[in-house]
This record gives structure tokens, C-alpha cells and sequence, in this order.
């Protein structure tokens, strides 16, 4: 059948009031058993049996599914695909844990946290850019000139999300510990609400906040991740879904469609920057600025890849955030690399 859409449902994780409540919450969600590292994939079916697979699929305004409509590569599949939307990684990675949906794209940061947890999801498909949307802000009028400067200061951050990660990557090499500063969890709305009435002194987010708190409030841009954090973003998927013979089955085919969804978009950037601005309902300025700097286009999932998430992981258990675990290659599917692969060619 073809792509059928669906009313799109709110799957909000609460917020929580300390930084491990996130490792907790996911860690609760089920118990795993013996899978984890690269498990052998179940025989692929045939297209003509996929009329009665829906794919329930997470998504942040803006993303997967724009992205997907834009680039027309939704158009023939021959499963159904349910969209529900996320405000960020985090709560994403839950619902794939407790099975409520069966892929989503995240930033770098989620899998980790999701890895801490010894959740039940697989890292299958990576993509890149050069983190310059990812940035920490202060009002213009910040005496701030540095990250150093922020020693004291209240940072919001989204907890488990890319700006968690960027944040304390930051810090570290700025010398300083998250006991330096007084770290404030919250959403991006939250976020941008405190940031504007002024009850944080800075901000680390991502696009397309970062684009309209600079449009918006005049923001000034400390520093961005350029050089610091490695930029990637991750499909996840659920393992009930890759341990089902027609969910991986439609999961490769919707890999392999985002992956060319992906090269549309590094390949058509005003067409695409004036679709995601009508999806994510923000002046396309602020649109094509976000779009310019935070494209993704897919790349192999290969050690290089695993090897800088792991250095990322590393930093998180080195400051105490999330405790230490399995390696993360062991939260990590290349079944649909060579798919990916074949789709970029």
C-alpha cells in the first residue's frame, strides 16, 4: 500500500529533576536479554507482504517525515508509516525501548544515554554535518566571551539530548566540571522562554532554535560544536522491529529511502530549506539558516563512526553523568550499511 499518513500523537518523556533520571527512566522501561552487538538479521519477505506492515516511526518537527515528503521518496512504499512527534532524542529512544515505535533519527547524545541504559535499540544507520548548528548562546548583551566565563552561570540544556553532549564537551575543555555551573534541564520552548526572560544566563541547543532565538532574541553565539563534538546523527531502531522478519525488511527499504532523502537535500538546499520552513512553521530566514548549517547526509556506519561515540560515552561516564556499561558497539547493527551504502552511490 502506499504511504498512508497518520494523525501525529504527542509522546513527551516528563522532565526530570536530576541528570540521571533519564539512564533511570529508560533502564525501567523493559529488561533486556541476550541482544545486544550486531544480531543476525531474520530473512527478508517479499514486497507483496508488506501491505499489512505499518511502521511506526518517531520524529522531531521538521525531520524524518518532511524530509522524506520533500524529496518524494515516502511515494510507493509498500507498507504504511505512522509518524509521531517527539520534542527531542531522548524521549524517542524510550518509546523504541518500550516498542511504541520502531525507528527515529536522534542526534549524537541520545544512543548514549540509551546505551547507559542497556536499552533495547540499535544504532542501524549514521549520518553527518559539522556541528556548526550546534551552539551555546547568551543574550547580546552577555558579558560572556568564553566558555570559561560561564563558571557560576546557569546553563539550560536539553538533558540526554546533542546540546548535553556539546555542553560537556565544552566544559571539559574549558577546564571546567558541570559542578562549575548550575546546569538547568529543559525543552526547547521551556528553554527558549527562560533564555528570553533572562532566568539562564546562556544556552546550549540546536537547530532550528538556534536559528530563531538568534532571529527572535539577537542572541550571540559563544561558541559552536564545530571541532568539539563530531556532528553525527543516529537511526535507532527497536530491536523487537529488527528481530521481526517484515518490520526489518520495511526498515531496510526506509533506511535506504532516507538515506536518498538526505542527498535531495544536500542537492536541492533552497527547495528543501523552503519545505522545512512550512513544516516547522518558522520565517524560511531562519528556515534556510538552520538548513544551511544542520544538513545530514548519510554515511557509512563504520568504526570511525562507533569510535568517536564511544569517546563521547567515555566523557560522559568520566563526569559522572551516566554510569559506566557495555561498550557502545555493542548498541550498534550494521545489517543496512550496505544498503545505505548502495543509496548514496
Amino acid at each position: 500500500m502506499l504511504f498512508t499518513s497518520r494523525p501525529r500523537s504527542r509522546l513527551v518523556a516528563a522532565s526530570s529533576l536530576t541528570l540521571v533520571v533519564v539512564v533511570s527512566a529508560l533502564a525501567g522501561c523493559v529488561s533486556r536479554e541476550s541482544d545486544t552487538g550486531s544480531s543476525a538479521a531474520p530473512s527478508t519477505v517479499d514486497a507483496s507482504r508488506l501491505s499489512s506492515v505499518t511502521l511506526n516511526v518517531g520524529d522531531q518537527k521538521g525531520g524524518t517525515q518532511a524530509l522524506l515528503e520533500a524529496s518524494g521518496q515516502l511515494t510507493g512504499t509498500p507498507y504504511r508509516v505512522s509518524f509521531s512527534t517527539f520534542t527531542s532524542g531522548p524521549p524517542q529512544v524510550e518509546a523504541a525501548t518500550a516498542g511504541r515505535i520502531d525507528f527515529a533519527v536522534t542526534g549524537n547524545t541520545p544512543p548514549i544515554f540509551g546505551a547507559a541504559a542497556d536499552a533495547r535499540i540499535k544504532v542501524v544507520s549514521a549520518y553527518t554535518n559539522d556541528a556548526s548548528g550546534d551552539q551555546i548562546l547568551v543574550p547580546r548583551t552577555s558579558t560572556a566571551h568564553g566558555v570559561a566565563d560561564l563558571r557560576g552561570k546557569r546553563i539550560a540544556f536539553g538533558k540526554g539530548s546533542s546540546a548535553h553532549g556539546h555542553l560537556l564537551l565544552q566544559l571539559t575543555k574549558a577546564g571546567l566540571t558541570p559542578a562549575d555551573v548550575t546546569l538547568v534541564p529543559l525543552q526547547p520552548a521551556d528553554a527558549l522562554t527562560a533564555f528570553t526572560a533572562g532566568r539562564v544566563d546562556a544556552w546550549a541547543i540546536w537547530d532550528p532554535f538556534t536559528a530563531l532565538a538568534q532571529q527572535q532574541t539577537g542572541a550571540r553565539t559563544l561558541t559552536t560544536a564545530e571541532g568539539v563534538a563530531n556532528g553525527y546523527g543516529f537511526g535507532i531502531a527497536s530491536q523487537q522491529a529488527l528481530d521481526d522478519s517484515a518490520k526489518n525488511t520495511a526498515l531496510a527499504d526506509l533506511v535506504s529511502r532516507l538515506a536518498k532523502a538526505s542527498a535531495w537535500a544536500v542537492a536541492n538546499p533552497e527547495q528543501w530549506s523552503a519545505r522545512y520552513s512550512a513544516a516547522v512553521k518558522i520565517d524560511p530566514v531562519a528556515g534556510e539558516q538552520a538548513q544551511r548549517r544542520s544538513l545530514r547526509p548519510a554515511v557509512a556506519l563504520d568504526q570511525t563512526v562507533i569510535d568517536s561515540e564511544q569517546k563521547l560515552y567515555d566523557a560522559f561516564v568520566a563526569a559522572k553523568q551516566i554510569p559506566a556499561g557495555k561498550p557502545f558497539s555493542d548498541f550498534v547493527d550494521t545489517r543496512y550499511d550496505a544498503t545505505v551504502k548502495e543509496a548514496i552511490q
